[in-house]
């Protein structure tokens, strides 16, 4: 039975395979699976006592090592080394300067004994392997490497293997150092060991490390500016005229009831503490912060690519080709699809599916911020109707913590929800390989967990308060419920509540599933049994993918970037979160999922430019967050173009249109009240003519001031943060000028190893035999070898 399962894997091996059998001894064989030498290795099969488990631990021999390896082109550090150029003068007495300030901060891994000497490495070949520093051919290549060199994919589609995972290699230093200077809480101020990551897990999760470390690092002096702006808000409230114009209950500015018949008159102070906390993130400092994390943006990616590009030299990734997965994609039932004999016709009905499944959930989107705007209405009417007054003065603030929680929940439902649908619709385009398959889904989840996480604060942000009405003439829902309306100071500080709950709701939440779950691993069936390394990590979680990784960070940089002028504080709270998530992944990776095979990786892929189009449409999102959700261009308008005094003194009834309350529709007007039942003013936020005029209640001359100033704004703004977006990008060129200096050397380099092995080629060499006569070994001629006789010592040339 044993023999059966062996036959069937062809031509394929990996390090530790697992097969749903019933076998009880144990068995090494050697064997050479195919008929053309191909692949020759070394299978042990260990046949576990557990009934439904057998592992069999796969060992590839160095021909199939050096074979594979030549046909992959996977580079070796060659005998040739070369020393950097030392930096002098002021330049290198900055570096030198940086690298003891930068010091404390590095991991504490082993360095080489001299930093500055260089090895110049080659794409393996087995006809060259004098030029190859080759100490053992043991430790030539990695685990990382020799696990990317073979693969059994299409046996695993078929259901011929339950998994297959290299082990963790626990003799080894590398999982020991990368889980004190990694995966370890106490060293969160020290930079990452990416060599020892891509060492061991291979490239494209050293990428991912990598991003994600830059990222970080890159969010401290966002951060830093977040928490100036909010100081500068904090120190500055108390001399703000129109918070103080609010919270002066001297000018007796009585406000129309926020809802029918239950609703009472309001004085504007009792505003008065939002007025102030909306100030914080509302300020002459918020317009500079979101211009410059226009340009932090731009920084960042340039950074990153200049970064990326280090990475490649550093790992011998500049001259590789992308890696194809060769295998064809497989659904979920494991049955391989053959995708190139698909024509359009075939495809069609699952584009037509995919299309209307996208829509359905764009529907189901809209539908879940409709129903808890709906909540937000029907219980402030009803809370509204306590008799309680200083329940009613909280009323605003209940319903929108309520509010924001009940986003927060639907939000993190409708995420795992529309993870499984984006597999399912994938799936049904039968894409031609896993690689293409990833790239579709990539796409399809981001589109749907983007809006999902977004479109709550984009109404807050853009539409609450924009259709509402006015008094006398109000906007209904199902004509019994008025549409909500924005506070006196604006719709700012709810779009900071909305936008800081549910950012850091999903990090607190998400970021601890995983930790809960990876408590409770599988057990045993027989505790007694030895426990083996394959065993140990068999029972460990399999492994998913950076997909989600990836995604939970790249929604989180949209909340950082196209909402950062109404909450500067954000990249603080991101800061904290990554922190926590670097380590928090690193003791996943290191302890508690089994080992993923390496998969090499030039760059971190189409997430690059998810995150290009995500700082473009921030410039737009912060250009509008400006201009028609804060009240900085009514500010500016009132004081350029109204004030009497050049000052901000009247603003705040500059801002307040008129109503007669004798104009309330029938049946609208409140039951009872605590003020003069005499009152014929009441005041509400807007600018329209008062009842007085000619016009009445129609849109003022100052109305269409603000607006043609708004939209003005949003175009000067979105230039000028465009230009100095594209200004940096030319700026900071993508390859360090060193970077290219040691590139151009290391040709050069090559060339004269290469030019000075062909001569020792083409060189004849003279040997002497027992001091009688000399044999001419030419190499250029392998068909004629030159051959000599010597009496009684024949002699054949090399």
């Amino acid at each position: 039975h044993g023999w059966r399962c062996v036959r069937d894997i062809g031509c394929e091996s990996m390090c530790m395979c697992s097969l749903k059998d019933e076998m009880s001894d144990f068995a090494v064989l050697a064997l050479s699976l195919c008929p053309n030498q191909r692949f020759s290795l070394y299978l042990s099969l260990s046949l576990s006592q557990m009934k439904t488990v057998r592992f069999t631990r796969l060992h590839v021999p160095w021909s199939v090592l050096s074979r594979e390896a030549e046909l992959l082109k996977i580079k070796v550090p060659t005998k040739r080394t070369y020393e950097l150029k030392e930096k002098t003068g002021l330049a290198g007495a900055i570096s030198s300067l940086w690298e003891k300030l930068n010091q404390p901060f590095q991991p504490g891994v082993p360095e080489p004994q001299n930093p500055r000497t260089c090895v110049l490495s080659l794409p393996f070949n087995r006809k060259k392997l004098h030029l190859f520093d080759i100490k053992s051919k043991n430790i030539l290549f990695d685990n990382a490497t020799r696990g990317r060199i073979v693969s059994i994919t299409s046996l695993l589609a078929k259901g011929v293997y339950d998994s297959a995972f290299p082990l963790h290699d626990h003799i080894l230093y590398i999982p020991q150092m990368l889980h004190e200077e990694w995966a370890n809480y106490g060293v969160f101020f020290k930079y990452q060991p990416a060599d020892l990551i891509r060492k061991y897990f291979g490239e494209k999760i050293g990428l991912y490390f990598a991003w994600l470390g830059v990222y970080t690092q890159l969010l401290i002096p966002a951060s830093a500016m977040g928490i100036v702006v909010f100081l500068y808000g904090w120190l500055t409230v108390d001399t703000n005229v129109p918070s103080q114009e609010m919270c002066d209950e001297r000018l007796n500015f009585t406000m129309c009831p926020l809802c029918d018949r239950v609703c009472d008159y309001w004085q504007l102070s009792s505003m008065c503490s939002t007025a102030r906390a909306s100030y914080l993130f509302d300020n002459h400092a918020t317009v500079a912060f979101a211009i410059f994390m226009s340009l932090w943006a731009a920084v960042f990616l340039e950074h990153w690519k200049r970064r990326q590009r280090c990475l490649q030299h550093r790992w011998d990734l500049t001259d590789m080709e992308e890696e194809e997965v060769g295998t064809l994609f497989t659904t979920t039932h494991n049955l391989p699809i053959a995708s190139e004999s698909l024509t359009w016709k075939d495809r069609l009905p699952g584009y037509c599916v995919n299309v209307s499944s996208i829509l359905l959930m764009v529907g189901v989107t809209f539908s879940a911020v409709f129903g808890v705007i709906l909540y937000r209405i029907i219980v402030f009417a009803v809370m509204s109707m306590n008799p309680d007054h200083e329940a009613k003065a909280n009323v605003r603030v209940t319903v929108t913590t309520t509010a924001v929680i009940i986003n927060l929940l639907v939000v993190l439902v409708l995420d795992e929800i529309y993870g499984a649908v984006a597999v399912w619709i994938t799936e049904l385009e039968i894409p031609r390989t896993e690689a293409a398959f990833e790239e579709h889904l990539i796409l399809k989840a981001f589109l749907l967990k983007s809006m999902n996480a977004f479109a709550p604060v984009f109404y807050v942000a853009f539409f609450k308060g924009r259709f509402a009405g006015r008094p006398g003439d109000y906007v209904y829902v199902f004509k019994d419920f008025r549409m909500e309306e924005c506070a006196p100071a604006g719709c700012l500080i709810e779009v900071c509540i909305q936008l800081g709950m549910i950012m850091l709701g999903k990090q607190l939440i998400q970021n601890n599933v995983f930790e809960i779950e990876g408590g409770e691993k599988k057990k045993s069936k027989d505790p007694n049994r030895p426990r083996h390394r394959w065993d140990l990590d068999y029972e460990l979680e399999p492994y998913e993918g950076l997909s989600p990784e990836y995604m939970e960070m790249i929604i989180q940089y949209g909340f950082v970037t196209l909402f950062v002028a109404s909450f500067p504080l954000a990249p603080v709270f991101a800061l904290l979160n990554n922190v926590i998530e670097i380590r928090l992944d690193a003791a996943k990776f290191v302890t508690e999922i089994r080992r993923p095979d390496a998969v090499r990786a030039k760059e971190i892929g189409i997430w690059y430019n998810i995150l290009s189009g995500i700082s473009k449409f921030a410039v737009i999102t912060n250009a509008f967050v400006i201009s028609f959700t804060s009240e900085f261009i009514p500010r500016m308008v009132y004081q350029y173009l109204y004030s009497d005094t050049g000052t901000m003194h009247g603003f705040t009834d500059h801002t307040l249109a008129y109503f007669n309350t004798s104009n309330f529709k029938p049946g609208t007007a409140p039951n009872s009240t605590r003020f003069d039942r005499e009152l014929r003013i009441c005041r509400y936020k807007d600018y329209r003519d008062p009842p007085w005029s000619p016009e009445s209640y129609q849109l003022s001359k100052q109305y269409w001031s603000v607006l043609a100033a708004r939209l003005a704004f949003v175009i000067f703004f979105q230039n000028l943060a465009m230009f100095l977006s594209m200004l940096v990008a030319w700026l900071i060129p993508d390859v360090p000028r060193s970077l290219k200096e040691r590139v151009k050397r290391e040709k050069v380099l090559l060339l004269d190893l290469l030019l000075s092995e062909e001569a020792e080629k083409q060189r004849p060499t003279f040997t002497h035999i027992s001091g009688q006569s000399r044999v001419l070994l030419h190499p250029s001629d392998s068909s004629q070898p030159f051959t000599s006789s010597v009496p009684g010592n024949p002699v054949n040339s090399l």
